[in-house]
């Protein structure tokens, strides 16, 4: 696969996994996140073909940076992965102010920055591809502490839907991509705002490797709609179904 992929959140998790399954496949990976050191190992196991960017993706000045560090270590920018991202655990009730900028802060308004600032390259070149790494709770909201955290995933889908409307119409060469798991077996559930459990013991996940797999393959194939986990489009079809009939 000769291609660039940045990837936010690259410093463990599915980003850290995803780094190294694209490189397996020959893509140069450029690692975006906070943490140097641990970029530095992810980058280590990237056989050679990465480069790190040290930056905070809710700061639209590092992303403007990293775009441009990306473009200067390989020369373009194929496709960009918006994978940063934090959960949450308070029952909607009880959600302050500061839950809910947080939860946009990480989940949206990071992913709106690499969109519009990769953009321009990718208008140039007449081509390129978004990936949003998405939830099924962006789809279906049926985790109730994750209230803030599902309502930012349905307000990037729709987001990242509207971008495909406008930058379509007139450069159909560049795609945008949703990509919904559901539970995935890393340490994202220990790190949610106000505590949360460990998604490793959780139930009906997926391991890392598996996610990281299915983002690669939208790459190679271009699909716009990912669901990482069997029968859960028809999942999603039967929850607004059964809504619509009651």
């Amino acid at each position: 696969m000769d291609k660039v992929v940045v990837i936010t959140g690259a410093s463990s998790g599915i980003g850290a996994a995803l780094a190294e399954a694209a490189a397996a496949r020959g893509a140069r990976v450029v690692l975006v996140a906070r943490r140097e050191h641990e970029l530095k190992e992810v980058a280590a196991r990237c056989r050679g073909n990465a480069a790190i960017v040290v930056a905070d993706v809710t700061i639209r000045a590092d992303v403007r940076r990293a775009v441009a560090e990306a473009i200067q270590r390989f020369g373009r920018i194929d496709v960009w992965v918006n994978n940063a991202g934090r959960g949450i655990s308070r029952l909607p009730s009880e959600l302050t102010d500061a839950d809910i900028d947080l939860m946009m802060s990480v989940n949206v308004k990071s992913a709106m920055y690499g969109m519009q600032e990769v953009l321009p390259h990718f208008r140039e070149r007449g081509a390129g591809q978004v990936i949003n790494v998405s939830s099924m709770l962006g789809r279906i909201p049926y985790a109730l502490p994750r209230s803030a955290y599902s309502a930012a995933k349905h307000f990037l889908n729709a987001l990242t839907a509207n971008f495909r409307m406008e930058v379509q119409a007139r450069f159909p060469g560049i795609r945008f991509t949703i990509v919904s798991p559901g539970v995935v077996y890393t340490d994202f559930g220990l790190h949610a705002l106000h505590g949360g459990h460990d998604s490793r013991n959780l139930p009906g996940g997926q391991d890392v490797g598996v996610v990281a797999d299915a983002i690669v393959d939208a790459i190679e194939s271009g699909a716009e709609e990912v669901y990482t986990l069997p029968g859960a489009r028809e999942r999603v079809v039967d929850y607004y179904a059964a809504l619509g009939a009651s």
